[in-house]
């Protein structure tokens, strides 16, 4: 696929192409074949250190194997790998997040996400919590387990640059999703992918057949588009601005807005920085009710 996006459109001088893996999946061969292919970035879903964290996720690998995968990856010439954590799983204890964090940082990666699990609906984890087989995820545990990651991150020189994002040394923050963030165009390719281009966004058809006969037949294979109206696209700007480092424009926002702002200043939520505000670290914790609360 690299090889045809090269041949149709080019790549900019010194463009990210990062590559998404389960560590069981990859090998030192799989990591050599896609750098000299010109990937530039490996994302791996480690999700835990602890196998029975893992087994509740429904997840493959072996507890040591991210580590491994990762350090594969940098032996490759990757400067740039992430690591892929989930927290709140049930069972999880905080000796098994210390465990997870002190293997993310024994694997020297310069990134790092850390996700708390939310239960989708239609999933056996889903239906297990339903049946009361397992307990859903406290928000009182998760409010203390994301401040265990940020404080061992922050202490092994990473920064935050996004609630859920921290990355260590130049270069090393997550570039596409910089660009979603911002509000960026980008075209999606493949099975069930997502584009977005001037306020226009698709999804394609997620079967893979009915993909390919899609294209055969000379047909694009978007399932459905919908249009963002004005104020769609300002809801989406502040949502996901706000949770970065660089926070929310002040001219972004109307003169309700900026007052709500100040008022979550007053709060101790929100920090204002010359014309931006920025969430502090009470903040973050309490970032979706933040930006509701400024939209509303």
């Amino acid at each position: 696929m690299l090889g045809a996006v090269k041949s149709a459109f080019g790549l900019a001088d010194g463009a990210e192409v990062t590559t998404e893996s389960n560590p069981e999946s990859t090998s030192p061969r799989f990591f050599d074949e896609i750098r000299s292919a010109g990937y530039t970035r490996v994302s791996l879903g480690m999700q835990s250190a602890a196998p029975h964290v893992l087994a509740v996720l429904d997840r493959t690998h072996t507890p040591g194997r991210a580590v491994e995968a990762a350090r594969e990856a940098r032996a490759a010439g990757f400067d740039h790998v992430n690591l892929d954590l989930i927290y709140g799983t049930p069972g999880e204890r905080d000796s098994d997040l210390d465990a997870s964090l002190a293997a993310v940082l024994d694997a020297d990666v310069d990134h790092v996400s850390a996700y708390a699990l939310i239960v989708e609906d239609g999933t056996a984890l889903a239906r297990k919590v339903k049946r009361g087989e397992l307990p859903r995820p406290d928000d009182d545990v998760l409010a203390s387990r994301y401040e265990r990651i940020d404080a061992a991150l922050s202490s092994a020189g990473f920064g935050w640059y996004e609630v859920s994002n921290w990355s260590r040394g130049d270069g090393a923050e997550c570039r596409h999703n910089i660009g979603y963030w911002n509000g960026g165009d980008w075209w999606g390719a493949g099975p069930g992918a997502h584009g977005h281009l001037g306020g226009t966004r698709w999804w394609n058809v997620k079967h893979p057949a009915r993909y390919a006969d899609r294209l055969q037949a000379g047909e694009l294979p978007i399932a459905d588009s919908e249009v963002l109206t004005d104020d769609e696209m300002h809801m989406e700007r502040v949502m996901l601005t706000a949770r970065l480092r660089s926070g929310l424009a002040a001219g972004d926002l109307s003169a309700d807005e900026v007052a709500r702002a100040e008022s979550q200043v007053a709060s101790g939520l929100l920090v204002r920085d010359d014309d931006r505000f920025v969430l502090t670290d009470r903040g973050r914790l309490l970032a979706d009710g933040v930006v509701r609360d400024v939209l509303e």
